[in-house]
């Protein structure tokens, strides 16, 4: 007989910092609202943060600096800190997103961006994930979506490595990809595919018309983005989700 494959099989891979390191960060930082990290999610033109609290904002989060950063960079900046938890919301890790004071966007480092926690299957999760969910690899992707949909279950996989091996729901039936249009992009989907498929899980990607849907939201505002959308989701899911 064929054999049965786990829903959700387990990784290994050497973790980045630990879970515990992770939590203490989280612990340590503050609501987003009203900071220096949702300025920089307004530049975007990600302005509605209501009901989400897996994002949080650190005054002075510690930045490593790497052999690519210039001498005596700064080794503390203000950060967007996000939680990555898995399917029982347990945080595993967090993801920062170091900034600059003055201007509001990413801090002038090599690398504004790292996850640090045991992060493969787990993500940034926006909602409790029922039958539908969105899945996507960054999270200005995942939060534009928001803006037109914010009542859809998400998750941020942070890469499209972990967006690849992202932990399905027990209930999830339906699964749309909003993945980034690249070769990177175009893999992760193919591999969520492989997996859902034994599972009875449809995967349904969502194309940006741009880069990514953050780009789509900023050229062309809510009303288009929510509009592109629609024809890409299935007819209830677009009376149940969209808020344009």
């Amino acid at each position: 007989p064929d054999e049965i494959k786990p829903r959700n099989p387990t990784i290994r891979k050497p973790p980045t910092g630990t879970p515990e390191a992770a939590r203490r960060l989280w612990a340590a930082s503050k609501p987003i609202t009203n900071s220096i990290a949702a300025r920089y999610l307004g530049r975007r033109s990600i302005i509605d943060l209501s009901g989400i609290d897996q994002l949080r904002f650190h005054p002075r989060c510690y930045y490593r600096p790497a052999e690519d950063d210039v001498p005596g960079v700064r080794e503390a900046w203000p950060a967007m800190i996000a939680a990555v938890t898995d399917n029982e919301g347990i945080i595993k890790g967090v993801h920062r997103t170091w900034l600059d004071p003055q201007s509001h966007d990413k801090a002038a480092v090599a690398y504004p961006r790292r996850a640090m926690g045991h992060l493969l299957g787990s993500g940034v999760r926006f909602g409790k994930a029922d039958g539908v969910m969105v899945a996507g690899e960054g999270l200005e992707t995942l939060l534009s979506l928001r803006q037109v949909m914010p009542s859809m279950p998400m998750i941020a996989g942070l890469s499209a490595a972990h967006l690849a091996a992202i932990q399905f729901p027990a209930a999830l039936r339906r699964l749309y990809v909003a993945r980034d249009d690249d070769p990177a992009g175009a893999t992760a989907l193919s591999t969520l595919i492989e997996r859902s498929d034994p599972l009875g899980i449809a995967v349904i990607p969502l194309e940006p018309r741009l880069d990514d849907f953050n780009s789509d939201l900023t050229a062309y505002g809510h009303e288009r983005l929510a509009a592109a959308i629609r024809v890409q989701l299935s007819a209830a899911d677009a009376v149940q989700f969209l808020k344009v």
